[in-house]
């Protein structure tokens, strides 16, 4: 890879972890520059997605104040996203790539239609929750938050990009607390999925796996991942779901053109 090249993913990857700390969906930039710098897609996306780890780190540091009080919850949620970054790991290594890429967009829409409507949803499920009429039918609502996570670290594992809307969607409408701390609690359960993705491919596909790609999106998502951080976390609610809607769409349109070709 020539020092063009290499500009290209170095800047790539600060876009990236940026975005990423805001809301998630970085390897929709990172991974069509490698593409189009002719990295085979699954060398592209093990590569992008172990280089990504230090930017997610530095967006959940970034974001800690907003995780204030909700350690238990992130204690019942993370072996779920762990679980299915390693069911999602699997999946790369053995299962052909477009198997999942049919399946992802519907998921994308389904998530953002979560985050455009999380508030009347959220107040719906909250007021079920408080009628004593649905008290006992409703604690099926912890077991489902549990099984959308793992799916969505499933996802994760295998793909890797707009894991964070997935995400932001899901625990916006079942968790008490505003968006941010949605975000907040994203950034930890995506860097666990990614760490365990990561250890996967070190295992079990280290021959597929660029060094120079790693360490490009490693340093630069990190710069991008304490830029993110500062800026997503002044945002509104409001504007926070528009930006996350406008990525998603960008996401689904890229997703889209992929299955056309």
């Amino acid at each position: 890879m020539d020092l063009l090249s290499s500009s290209f993913v170095f800047f790539a990857g600060l876009w990236a972890g940026t975005i990423n700390a805001v809301v998630g969906s970085g390897t929709l930039v990172t991974f069509p520059v490698l593409i189009a710098l002719g990295v085979t897609p699954v060398v592209a996306s093990m590569s992008n997605a172990m280089g990504l780890v230090a930017g997610t780190a530095a967006g959940a540091w970034g974001y800690r104040r907003e995780l204030k009080g909700r350690g238990l919850q992130l204690l019942k949620l993370l072996p779920a996203s762990l679980l299915g970054g390693i069911t999602g790991a699997w999946l790369l290594l053995h299962l052909p790539e477009k198997v999942f890429h049919y399946v992802a967009p519907v998921l994308l829409v389904l998530a953002l239609l979560m985050v455009v409507f999380q508030p009347r949803l959220q107040a719906w499920v909250r007021n079920r929750e408080e009628n004593p009429e649905h008290a006992i039918k409703d604690k099926r609502h912890g077991i489902l938050l549990i099984v959308l996570v793992y799916l969505a670290g499933v996802y994760g594992g295998y793909f890797v990009a707009a894991q964070g809307i997935l995400l932001v969607g899901i625990l916006g409408v079942f968790l008490t607390g505003t968006i941010q701390n949605a975000n907040a609690m994203k950034n930890i359960l995506v860097l666990g999925v990614n760490l365990v993705a990561a250890v996967s491919y070190l295992l079990f596909a280290f021959d597929r796996i660029n060094w120079l790609v790693v360490l490009l999106i490693a340093v630069s998502s990190t710069i991008g991942g304490l830029l993110g951080s500062k800026v997503g976390r002044r945002l509104s609610p409001a504007v926070l779901r528009t930006v996350i809607f406008a990525l998603g769409l960008m996401a689904l349109g890229f997703m889209t053109a992929n299955l056309l070709k």
